[in-house]
Formats: structure tokens, sequence, C-alpha cells
């Protein structure tokens, strides 16, 4: 993978986080810094955690799947990409969540990295090893804390008024990378 690749990955799975952080801030409505860091910062912990763990248990078994690995890293990514294209049509709003309760933010990591777990396998399908994983898994940690704080302000300032629609570009982007190593793999 370029460092661009690893860039727009990185982007592309900090979207989830970046959409909950919106919703969260225009839920306060006002600036709170120690919820915005603590949000950000287990958000980009466990959107790095992750792909490493996806990473970790699909390279021990990768030998069985080596012949068809390019197939598994694009059905992930392309199922990926569709069902954030499909989230970021949907229209939903929970007024009575609170996103200062730990329980609630370390719910939201959780649900928001799934998608990282799955990155992680494809990371191994493309055959990145124990010195090449960690530099995608930092970025995509920074990339997501950054985002999340982001997210939490524009939430604040701007509410409802602006609709980004940043999951339909992400998922836009992970299904182009997807294409782009099954075409690597079966050029």
């Amino acid at each position: 993978m370029s460092i661009l690749e690893i860039w727009l990955l990185a982007v592309s799975l900090a979207m989830d986080c970046f959409s909950v952080s919106i919703t969260s801030g225009m839920i306060l409505r006002r600036i709170c810094w120690r919820t915005f860091l603590t949000m950000a910062f287990f958000f980009g912990l466990f959107q790095a955690l992750m792909p490493l763990i996806g990473w970790f248990c699909a390279s021990r078994f990768y030998h069985l799947i080596e012949s068809y690995d390019h197939w598994i890293a694009f059905g992930l990514l392309f199922i990926l990409g569709v069902r954030m294209i499909k989230e970021s049509f949907k229209d939903e709003e929970h007024p009575h969540f609170d996103p200062t309760r730990m329980k609630n933010i370390l719910t939201l990591a959780v649900a928001t990295s799934i998608d990282a777990l799955a990155v992680g396998i494809s990371f191994a399908c493309i055959g990145l090893d124990t010195f090449t994983i960690f530099w995608p898994i930092f970025i995509i940690g920074i990339v997501s804390f950054v985002f999340s704080i982001g997210g939490c302000l524009i939430g604040v300032y701007f509410g409802k008024r602006v609709n980004l629609r940043a999951e339909l570009w992400a998922g836009i982007i992970l299904i182009g990378i997807g294409v782009k190593i099954l075409i690597e793999h079966l050029a």
C-alpha cells in the first residue's frame, strides 16, 4: 500500500467517528473538552487496535487463503464501502443519548471500529508484515483522534445546518481501494 492509500484508508475509517462526533457535538451544543478528548482518545485507540487484531488473526492462517486473498480484501472493503454509503442516507436522531457517559463513549468506540477489524484482515491478505503494519495502524489512530475532535467542534458550531455526507465519500473511497487491490492482484 502506498502512503496515499494509507491516508485515504485512515480518513475513510475515521468517517464513522467523525459522524458520531458531529452528532455528539450537536447534542451537547457546547464545547466540553474533557468529553471531546475522552471520546477522541477512545475512538482513535479502538480504530488502531481493531486492524491490529484483524491482521494478527488473519496472518496466522494466511497460507491457507493466499491464492484468493485479493478477493477477500476486495470483498471486505466493498461490503464496508456499500454499508457506509447505505448508512449515509439514513437520517437517525437519538435525542435521549448522553455522549458524556463513559459507557456510551466505549460503546461508540467499539461500534465505529468494527469496520477497522475487517480492514486489518485485508492488511494480512495484501501481505503487510510485522514491520509494515504499525505505520498504517498509527496513522489510522491519529486520523480518527483528529477527526473526532473536529467532528465534535463542527457539531457544536454548525449543528444540523451542514450536511457533509462524510460516510458517503468514505464508502466510495473504500470501494475504490478494494477495486485497486483486486486489479493489482489480477493483472
